[in-house]
C-alpha cells in the first residue's frame, strides 16, 4: 500500500509541474505618461495669432471719487430786506418766482418813514425860502439898499438849506424810496408812509421769510434772490489728495439725480486751511447751469485724477478667467511652451490690469491671444 500511495503522489506532482511549465507568463501593462493639463505648446499657426513678451511696469492714474453738493454761486445771489422798521402791507412774489432787477417784492408801511419824509419836505421848503431870499438880496444889492455882506450871509443860509435837503434825500434813498418818488414827494408836499423792498438782480426767489402783517426791522432778511444759471460744485477734498489739484483745473462731475449725467467745470477755489475735524480742504468749481438742471443742495460726485503711479501690470488680453479666478500663460523653459498660472489682479486702467501677486516685471507671458491659447489647451486636455 505504501508503494502504491507513493507512486500516486509522484504522478500527481509531475502532472502539476508539467502544467505550470506549459503556461505562458502574463504580460505587464505599459505605464502611460501623465500630462500636465495646464501646459500647452504653441503650434506654428497659433504662434502667428499670439503675441508674447515680458511683463512690464505701467503708469497708473487713479480716479478719485469725492462726494460733494451743488450750491448757489454767491456772486449771483442777492438778499433783500426791510430798510426801515415797519409792517408788511403787501407781498408781491412767492417762493420760486422769477423776478427782474428792480422789481418790487413787498411793501412796508412805516410811521418812521413818514417822519423822514416830513423832514425832507421841511428841508425842501426852507431851501425854497432861502433861494427866494438870495434872489431878493441880489436885487437890493443892485439898488444899493443892502451891503454885499448881507448877500453873502443869505447865500450861506441857502447852501446850508441845500445840504439839509441832500441829507434828507439820501436818507430816503437808503430807506428804499425811488428818486422819482422823492421828487414827487417834494412837489406834492405830502408824505407816503410806505417803503418798497426791491430785487437787486434778475433771478429766482429761493427763500422768502416774510408774512403779510409781519413787523420787520432793517436787520431782518426777507428774500433771497439767486441767478441759478451759474452754480457752484463744492466738495471736501482729503488732505492727502490736495497735492493733485490746483485752481483752474478742469474736473468731471457725476450727478446721480440726473442719471449719472457727467458735467465739466473748472476749480475756482481751493481752501488754504485744513478742517481739523474732517482733515479735508474745501474746493469749489464754477458750473454753467444755463439749462437749469442743477438744483442747490443736489448731491454730486467729483472725479479727480490722482498722482501717477508705476505698477506691474498686464494687458487685459493676457488674462484668462478659469474657475472664478484670473490666470495668465507664463513661458516655461521651452520657448513655445506656456503654463496657465493663477494671478491676483487689482485695478484696471486704459486696458491694463494691475498685478498684485503671481507675476514680476520681466516674466515672459502671452500678452495677446490668451483666449486662443486656452482653447488649444482645453482641446489637448479633452484628447
Amino acid at each position: 500500500m505504501s508503494r502504491v500511495l507513493f507512486s500516486t503522489l509522484l504522478v500527481a506532482a509531475l502532472a502539476v509541474m508539467s502544467t505550470a511549465c506549459s503556461e505562458k507568463p502574463v504580460p505587464v501593462a505599459e505605464k502611460k505618461e501623465v500630462v500636465d493639463p495646464s501646459l500647452v505648446t504653441l503650434t506654428k499657426e497659433l504662434q502667428a495669432n499670439v503675441k508674447a513678451g515680458p511683463v512690464t511696469e505701467v503708469q497708473f492714474v487713479d480716479t478719485l471719487r469725492i462726494p460733494g453738493r451743488i450750491q448757489v454761486d454767491e456772486q449771483y445771489e442777492s438778499r433783500a430786506g426791510a430798510s426801515i422798521t415797519g409792517r408788511i402791507s403787501t407781498l408781491d412774489v412767492n417762493l420760486g418766482d422769477e423776478v427782474k432787477a428792480g422789481q418790487r417784492l413787498a411793501t412796508i408801511k412805516s410811521t418812521e418813514l413818514a417822519q423822514y419824509q416830513l423832514s425832507y419836505i421841511k428841508a425842501s421848503q426852507q431851501m425854497q425860502l432861502h433861494r427866494k431870499a438870495v434872489d431878493r438880496a441880489k436885487q437890493l444889492l443892485e439898488a444899493d439898499v443892502i451891503s454885499p455882506a448881507e448877500l453873502q450871509r443869505r447865500e450861506g443860509e441857502l447852501n446850508a438849506a441845500n445840504a439839509e435837503v441832500n441829507a434828507a434825500r439820501d436818507q430816503l434813498l437808503v430807506l428804499g424810496m425811488a428818486p422819482n418818488a422823492i421828487a414827487q414827494l417834494g412837489l406834492a408836499n405830502s408824505g407816503m408812509s410806505t417803503s418798497q423792498v426791491n430785487s437787486k438782480i434778475t433771478g429766482t426767489v429761493i427763500a422768502r421769510n416774510a408774512r403779510l402783517g409781519q413787523v420787520v426791522a432793517p436787520a431782518e432778511e426777507l428774500f433771497v434772490i439767486a441767478d441759478l444759471s451759474h452754480v457752484w460744485a463744492v466738495a471736501e477734498i482729503p488732505e492727502q489728495q490736495i497735492a493733485h489739484i490746483s485752481e483752474g483745473q478742469t474736473i468731471n462731475i457725476e450727478v446721480p439725480a440726473l442719471g449719472d449725467a457727467e458735467l465739466t467745470g473748472k476749480l475756482a477755489f481751493v481752501g488754504d486751511i485744513v478742517n481739523p475735524a474732517t482733515r479735508t480742504v474745501m474746493a469749489r468749481a464754477n458750473i454753467d447751469n444755463s439749462k437749469m438742471l442743477l438744483k442747490p443742495d443736489m448731491l454730486i460726485t467729483i472725479l479727480l485724477e490722482a498722482k501717477p503711479e508705476k505698477v506691474v501690470a498686464v494687458p487685459a488680453t493676457a488674462v484668462v478667467r478659469e474657475n472664478n479666478a484670473d490666470h495668465v500663460f507664463v513661458q516655461t523653459m521651452k520657448p513655445t511652451q506656456y503654463k496657465l498660472m493663477p494671478v491676483t489682479l487689482g485695478r484696471t486702467y486704459q486696458g491694463y490690469r494691475e498685478v498684485l501677486q503671481g507675476l514680476q516685471a520681466g516674466d515672459q507671458i502671452v500678452l495677446d491671444g490668451a483666449f486662443h491659447v486656452n482653447n488649444e489647451r482645453k482641446r489637448k486636455e479633452m484628447e
